[in-house]
């Protein structure tokens, strides 16, 4: 609903997006300080209340229609949904063997992508059947997460921790190509997450209810595709998965560069995202070369890694966009192909002590 609000409500042109974009990511930068709140409670625990503080946020959103007020939503919800990515991430690579860890995340995907889809019919019918405002869409959809989370918090049972984590942050050598294509990979979602959905609503003129439509297409794809793509790394590897990724995101950023027909646009949008969540193989590349005690502390400082580029991409590419939006999806390609480079020094096998590999290694 963001960039349906900031053009319909708000007004807001390229500059605009990229300034409220920067703001979102500014708590993605500052994931590193995740680890210290291991000192005060459980990452589980943690997970919880940064859902509540994002939907929280999420909920009173259109009663601050202003574009100080739209910021300061903005980083409230960002700050909840970070912190619980961050959470999650870790936990995820905690809990699951290393052997199934693949499978099992894409079936992790794949339910909250059907949750995905049920909020996405809800703001379909509210939109587009009973004229719903945007103020009433984002209330009962933020009051629903935040029962939701407080459901989960009571019911749920507190699950054992594993192998004890670092209270500090932890910088390897070692770790230093996961790094790089974590910061990669966040320079490179920028141009998707900000400007390939802008540019369905500024240029093709997409509405809400579509631009809802497409969003819960975009979850179906990932429902039947997650699964499949974390059983695919299981048999053909991390450093295959990525290779594949890498290619289709530079084509489809070439060829947003140049669409003119909305189909052809929104080919590209669904193939983009069903590509992302190939990134599971990123995940899982770290959690073969990972000592299991720095998986929190990694987690928090991958976040503010994968944000580095996040905070000042918007901004500047949402200045290039006002010159030229394709020299924006051009320099997304440039970015994909840099990732295909690093994701060839990943080994076949990734293990500990041998986390990258600098020539060709047999499948």
């Amino acid at each position: 609903m963001v960039n349906n609000f900031a053009v319909e409500v708000l007004s807001f042109s390229g500059r605009e997006i990229g300034i409220q974009q920067s703001i979102r990511e500014i708590p993605g930068f500052l994931s590193f300080a995740a680890v210290f709140l291991l000192l005060l409670g459980r990452e589980q625990t943690w997970a919880y209340i940064s859902l509540i503080l994002l939907a929280g946020a999420a909920a009173v959103t259109g009663y601050f229609p202003t574009f100080t007020g739209f910021l300061i939503t903005t980083f409230i919800s960002s700050v909840g949904f970070h912190y619980y990515e961050t959470m999650h991430q870790s936990l995820s690579l905690q809990w699951l063997p290393k052997a199934t860890a693949p499978a099992t995340m894409g079936k992790i995907l794949s339910v909250g992508s059907f949750a995905q889809l049920a909020t996405f019919g809800f703001v379909f019918a509210a939109s587009a059947w009973m004229a719903w405002s945007f103020t009433g869409i984002f209330l009962f959809t933020g009051i629903a997460g935040c029962v939701g989370a407080i459901v989960l918090w009571i019911l749920f049972p507190t699950f054992k921790d594993g192998t004890p984590q670092h209270k500090k942050l932890i910088l390897r050598k070692r770790y230093w190509l996961y790094y790089a294509l974590t910061f990669m990979g966040g320079a490179r979602r920028q141009i998707f997450m900000v400007f390939a959905g802008f540019m369905l609503v500024e240029k093709f003129g997409f509405t809400l209810p579509q631009m809802t439509m497409l969003a819960a297409a975009n979850v179906f794809v990932m429902m039947i595709a997650a699964p499949l793509i974390g059983s695919w790394i299981v048999k053909i590897g991390e450093r295959t998965v990525l290779s594949i990724e890498y290619i289709g995101l530079a084509l489809v950023f070439a060829a947003y560069a140049f669409v003119e027909h909305w189909e052809i646009a929104v080919a590209l949008y669904l193939l983009d995202h069903a590509l992302f969540s190939m990134a599971i193989a990123m995940k899982t590349y770290f959690q073969k070369i990972a000592d299991p005690a720095d998986i929190a502390p990694t987690a928090g400082v991958a976040f503010t890694i994968n944000h580095i580029a996040a905070v000042f991409i918007p901004v500047l590419f949402g200045l290039l966009w006002l010159i030229s939006p394709a020299a924006v999806f051009l320099a997304g390609a440039a970015m994909a192909l840099c990732s295909l480079f690093l994701a060839r020094l990943v080994p076949v096998v990734p293990l500990p002590g041998h986390e990258v590999v600098w020539r060709s290694e047999p499948a």
